[in-house]
Formats: structure tokens, C-alpha cells, sequence
């Protein structure tokens, strides 16, 4: 049985909270197209380096998510903090395809937090 978009999405969070970037990547599809303000990356590498950054960026984070689907889409609207770091403006979309993300876009502004 497929998964559907909101366990999908429900399991990436908890592969996200891991950060293991091949788990991740295993629930991509092997065609998968990330789309940055940078460009587009593709497959499973794509991920790793789109996540990786991501990661890399907000480490040990505490995340605050507005997920509103649609079907087979996802528009996501999301906020998160560090010890250094937040973002106020994050907004990624979710194409799901056969119980994997298809497609992503992810934006986000990183500002240093005040003292």
C-alpha cells in the first residue's frame, strides 16, 4: 500500500530530526527535483545537498510548521530557531508521487539572532 502524502511527510520530519541524509533521501524518488533560489538539483544527491544545507544551516533547531495539503501537494509554511541562527519566512511546496516526494521547492531567509 502507498503512503500517503501527510505520512510521507509525517515520517521525512522524523528523518530530518535524525539527520541522516541517506535516510532522508530514501524518501525521494529517484528522479526527484529540488528547486532553491541556487537552482535545481536532481536525484538523491540533489537531496543531499539541498538537506545538507538546510541542516547544516539551522542545526538542533526548534521548528514551528503550518502544512496546508492538497491531494498530492503540500504547501508548507515554517519558522525555526538555533542557538545562532532562525528564519521567519520559510516556505517550501511538496509534489508527492507513489508514497515519495517527486518534487520540492524550499526558500528561507537566515539572520542571526539578536542577544
Amino acid at each position: 500500500m502507498t503512503r500517503t502524502p501527510q505520512e510521507v511527510f509525517a515520517d521525512h520530519g522524523i528523518r530530518l530530526g535524525a539527520g541522516d541524509l541517506d535516510l532522508i533521501a530514501e524518501n525521494y524518488t529517484e528522479d526527484a527535483v529540488l528547486i532553491t533560489p541556487e537552482g535545481a538539483y536532481h536525484g538523491h544527491d540533489g537531496v543531499r545537498q539541498v538537506i545538507g544545507r538546510l541542516l547544516a544551516d539551522l542545526p538542533d533547531a526548534a521548528w514551528q510548521l503550518t502544512p496546508q495539503f492538497a491531494g498530492e501537494v503540500l504547501f508548507l509554511r515554517w519558522c525555526a530557531t538555533t542557538a545562532a541562527h532562525r528564519v521567519a519566512d520559510g516556505t517550501d511546496t511538496f509534489v508527492f508521487r507513489d508514497g515519495r516526494i517527486s518534487a520540492q521547492t524550499v526558500r528561507y531567509t537566515l539572520t542571526h539572532r539578536d542577544a
